[in-house]
């Protein structure tokens, strides 16, 4: 059984608790927590399992926002995204050894990117790491201008100037999955794209070159998509009133996808056995055993790896390589395709 704290119920321990606990000042505990000289080893160890039983943990944001430096990356992320969620894990990983907190700020639907960057300003963060953003390109040059900012997930093209870009090789994953799906003997395969989403235009021309590349341009079929499964339900109902209906299709992500599976689903329309679908992304939502989805694999611990050390790169002062920062993406085969079914 735990040792009952010194300070009374719901109260979180203070340094002077721990002082009282250990029987030092509170100047003494204050350099044992801070890893400061000053505190011979007996009284050190005195001190941190008096700070143990009473359960006190230091107020890290405090001691930072006291100090010259904040030592923190704020993230911009959409609240709906999995893929976004799944990142986050990525960056926290990434972060924390190397010294620097996280700050969060989502993008819902009642609030915007303007709001969500506007707050990671005022957390007096020092770097901006934006996942997937949607603003202008102007606005994102206006925001480097005060700090460090990464964007990942969206081709600037140069754009926005001051901006470091981390993404993945779109179109290259469009193209393996359009492989995959003509290895499997389908020719007769349609995209439900990201309108004007990050990443849409390079997926929509990677699975327009694949097509060609295998002599199927005259099957090329792309419908107006989006983010979201309403998105993805929406262009699977066009589907099945298309004639001929196609046998295979690519969604803009895995949430597009999963509209066109509960689509499909509804319709009696078993996959893969008339029509395989292929997502992009490979978030958690696609690997849940009851959606099962093939789809093209974004490299996200590497993808983190990169914003997070280019984030702290610029902060540092130290080299950062010149150009976008693309990263390979791989497809993840499951349970969604197979061959077309006999005519």
């Amino acid at each position: 059984m735990p040792p009952t704290p010194a300070v009374p119920h719901g109260k979180r321990p203070t340094l002077a608790d721990v002082a009282a606990r250990a029987g030092v000042s509170t100047a003494l505990v204050s350099i044992v927590m801070r890893d400061a000289k000053g505190a011979g080893a007996a009284t050190r160890e005195r001190v941190l399992q008096a700070a143990q039983e009473i359960g006190y943990r230091p107020d890290a944001r405090a001691r930072l926002l006291r100090s010259h430096r904040s030592h923190l990356l704020g993230v911009q992320f959409g609240l709906q995204h999995p893929f976004h969620s799944d990142l986050l894990e990525g960056v926290y990983a990434v972060a924390e050894p190397a010294g620097y907190q996280i700050a969060l700020s989502a993008v819902a639907a009642g609030r915007g990117e303007q709001r969500a960057t506007d707050t990671l300003l005022a957390d007096r963060c020092e770097a901006l790491i934006l996942l997937g953003p949607q603003a202008p390109a102007a606005r994102l040059a206006e925001l480097a201008a005060q700090l460090p900012v990464v964007s990942v997930a969206r081709r600037l093209r140069g754009s926005a100037p001051g901006v470091e870009v981390v993404r993945t090789a779109d179109d290259e994953g469009a193209r393996q999955a359009v492989d995959h799906l003509v290895a499997l003997g389908h020719r007769d395969i349609a995209h439900i794209d990201g309108g004007r989403a990050p990443g849409a235009a390079d997926r929509r021309r990677g699975y327009r070159t694949a097509m060609s590349r295998h002599g199927l341009a005259d099957r090329v079929r792309v419908l107006p998509g989006g983010l979201t499964e309403e998105d993805g339900a929406a262009g699977a109902r066009a589907l099945l009133d298309a004639t001929p209906r196609p046998t295979a299709v690519l969604a803009f992500n895995d949430r597009s996808a999963t509209g066109v599976l509960d689509t499909l689903l509804r319709a009696r329309v078993p996959v893969p056995d008339e029509v395989s679908v292929i997502g992009f992304d490979d978030s958690h939502l696609a690997r849940l055993a009851h959606i099962n989805l093939t789809t093209v694999g974004q490299d996200i611990p590497r993808l983190a790896e990169l914003a997070v050390g280019r984030a702290i790169a610029r902060l540092e002062g130290e080299p950062i390589p010149d150009g976008e920062a693309v990263v390979a993406p791989h497809l993840v085969i499951r349970g969604t395709t197979a061959g077309p079914a006999p005519v």
